[in-house]
């Protein structure tokens, strides 16, 4: 049998949040599934170890509009698909799944406008198979030792985000760094890229000791095993926060101008802050980044570390 998924969002965290999904459908039906997914999600490294996956497909450009839509049917068409599973309401994909001569078509109800993308998710999946699903995303990775240094706390900093409205200020960091060192050797980790070159030299440039190192140089494979080596993330709601939830490492995730409810709550290991006053109702366009409080994030990185 020949399984395709389609979940098009273009986030590494939307990647994340379907990981336990995925994974359920490719167990029950016992056969790794193909993925069509947006290069933005970064499929391709976050799943690079998965057995449940047996190929990416990617969406670019190229597979927009009409012409995109017959080059896109014809590329799956070719791969003889028995079911696929569609994790949106498009009509489109819906169509090219039928002009590609796929038989079962699984897929949200048509033309619904908005959802809560771990609730919807759950929700299909377990309709299919007819057992509940855990929503805990795992990362496969393959075993690796952690050589980091015990003496120290390994500290993972989102400092950066999707947009400025969705940044803590880096001021903020600086002086969290310099609690946090008061009472614990720690080594940090910037997970930030190189559009972010300017916050991350202000971070190491801050006299709060030698103790940073930054990734803006990686790919998103070889950063998996950083985050893994570490013992928490703090930071923005941002692909990395997911990332570290997927590795079974905690995060201490800050929500300032994003959908707590639907980003923030589908994990254990991610711990949630946000502006006061905005307690698990944050959204799109709250721009609550100077209502968070620093003291309540100080004190729950603490019982992080400790």
């Amino acid at each position: 049998m020949k399984i395709l998924i389609i979940q098009q969002r273009y986030g590494i965290g939307d990647m994340v949040i379907f990981l336990p999904y995925i994974h359920a459908i490719s167990k029950k039906f016992n056969v790794p599934v193909s993925l069509l997914c947006k290069e933005s999600s970064k499929a391709s490294e976050i799943l690079g170890e998965d057995k449940h996956v047996s190929e990416i497909i990617t969406l670019d450009k190229k597979k927009d509009g009409l012409t995109g839509f017959f080059k896109l049917s014809r590329e799956i068409k070719k791969r003889n698909f028995d079911k696929v599973f569609i994790f949106n309401s498009s009509l489109r994909y819906n169509l090219i799944a039928r002009f590609s001569g796929i038989k079962s078509i699984n897929q949200y109800p048509l033309f619904r406008s908005k959802d809560n993308i771990v609730h919807s998710a759950k929700i299909f999946t377990e309709n299919i198979i007819g057992e509940v699903v855990s929503s805990e995303p795992n990362i496969k990775l393959n075993l690796i030792k952690n050589d980091y240094d015990k003496n120290f706390k390994h500290i993972c900093l989102g400092i950066s985000a999707s947009g400025p409205t969705k940044r803590w200020g880096i001021d903020n960091y600086i002086k969290l760094c310099r609690e946090l060192i008061k009472d614990k050797k720690c080594k940090f980790y910037i997970l930030a890229g190189k559009e972010d070159i300017e916050l991350i030299n202000k971070l190491k440039n801050s006299n709060v000791e030698n103790n940073f190192k930054s990734v803006e140089k990686l790919s998103i494979n070889e950063i998996l095993p950083i985050i893994k080596r570490c013992d928490c993330y703090i930071g923005s709601d941002t692909g990395f926060a997911h990332l570290a939830v997927g590795l079974n490492v905690k995060a201490l995730t800050l929500f300032m101008d994003s959908p707590v409810m639907a980003y923030g709550k589908y994990s254990s290991r991610m711990i949630t802050i946000e502006p006061e006053g905005e307690k698990d109702s944050t959204k799109h366009d709250t721009l609550g980044k100077d209502r968070i409080s620093f003291n309540e994030v100080l004190s729950e990185a603490i019982k992080l570390i400790n």
